[in-house]
């Protein structure tokens, strides 16, 4: 029986996940499988692999096929490192001592690896947090002033309609002085020419 290592697909539309099975070539993509040995979400950056590294290696030695997305994520997860490893060993080229340590030694700098590169994401996360605050702080300070200068154009204008008021009221109290004066002289002018002619007969 052909037994190949493929992905079944897992998720809603658009999110998708999938886990990592070894089936029968001739079963459906998502159907029936043998063993599931891991899940893989590209969903993440980076991706997350959660892998069964000794299954997926057990399986890779007894002859199951990976698929090209499950050789690069056997590759990335170091499984292909290993068969490679193994296979010096079985020629002499070094003991498995030397292979366990060669893999370990190859897995704390992949390790190290996608460490660093989480590491510079959240970096870059941060810094591109950091300078939407600056701009909406900003924007802030600019709307905050628009709203300063508004509110001092409207007391000036304020102010002035006051201070026009204030000039009307003192206009109009002092014509109705000069008219109350212009009213009161032709009384006093009468009262005068009367009392002439009482005088003069």
């Amino acid at each position: 029986m052909p037994v190949k290592m493929r992905l079944a697909r897992h998720g809603r539309k658009r999110y998708a996940y999938y886990h990592i099975v070894v089936a029968d070539s001739r079963a459906p993509r998502d159907g029936r499988y043998i063993e599931r040995i891991g899940t893989y979400n590209p969903n993440t950056d980076p991706a997350t692999i959660d892998l069964d590294f000794d299954k997926a290696y057990d399986w890779l030695v007894k002859g199951a096929q990976p698929t090209d997305t499950v050789r690069a994520i056997l590759s990335y997860k170091g499984v292909m490192y290993k068969k490679h490893l193994m296979g010096g060993v079985k020629k002499g080229a070094f003991d498995e001592a030397e292979a366990e340590k060669r893999l370990e030694s190859w897995i704390a700098a992949k390790d190290a690896k996608i460490q660093a590169k989480i590491d510079r994401l959240a970096g870059n996360a941060a810094a591109e947090a950091e300078k939407q605050l600056e701009a909406e702080k900003k924007v802030n300070e600019e709307r905050a002033a628009a709203i300063a200068a508004r509110e001092a154009e409207l007391a000036a204008e304020a102010q002035a309609a006051v201070k026009e008021a204030e000039a009307e009221a003192a206009a109009e109290e002092a014509e109705e002085e000069a008219t109350a004066e212009v009213e009161e002289t032709p009384e006093a002018e009468a009262e005068t020419s009367e009392e002439e002619k009482g005088a003069e007969s």
